[in-house]
């Protein structure tokens, strides 16, 4: 029995840590556009936030008017003429500090003020930190 005692925590070791050491999956970012003048430049500055995260996102992007984006809009529930929406880790909704964000529409500031929701690029970063642990 005393010997057995060594052998099971080595056991548990050498279980367990390699699973510890394995880098977290990456999280989903997935984003349905309107590939519009207008949101041009927002595009741009999503595209270069979530790429800042290397492996830690994976990004699918869905042109609203590509057989592709029609799928994914009817996969997601979305009937409405929307010119951008992000889903990260399967939520258009993410809490950010404290503060429900809804990442739907031009972010705050841009572009028609018919379409703009109510977030900002920080808010995506605030989002996509959370989501990835980066601090």
């Amino acid at each position: 029995m005393k010997k057995l005692f060594p052998y099971g925590l080595i056991f548990l070791f050498l279980f367990f840590i390699p699973a510890a050491a394995l880098p977290a999956p990456p999280v989903s970012v997935e984003i349905l556009y309107m590939n519009h003048g207008p949101l041009l430049s927002t595009l741009k500055g999503v595209r270069e936030l979530c790429n800042s995260y290397g492996k830690a996102v994976t990004v699918s992007w869905y042109d609203f008017e590509s057989p592709e984006g029609e799928k994914f809009m009817a996969k997601k529930g979305v009937h409405q003429h929307l010119p951008l929406v992000i889903w990260i880790a399967g939520k258009p909704t993410v809490k950010v500090k404290g503060k429900e964000i809804e990442f739907v529409g031009f972010p705050t500031g841009s572009g028609p003020p018919s379409f703009q929701g109510k977030w900002t690029l920080e808010d995506l970063r605030g989002a996509l930190d959370q989501a990835t642990g980066k601090k």
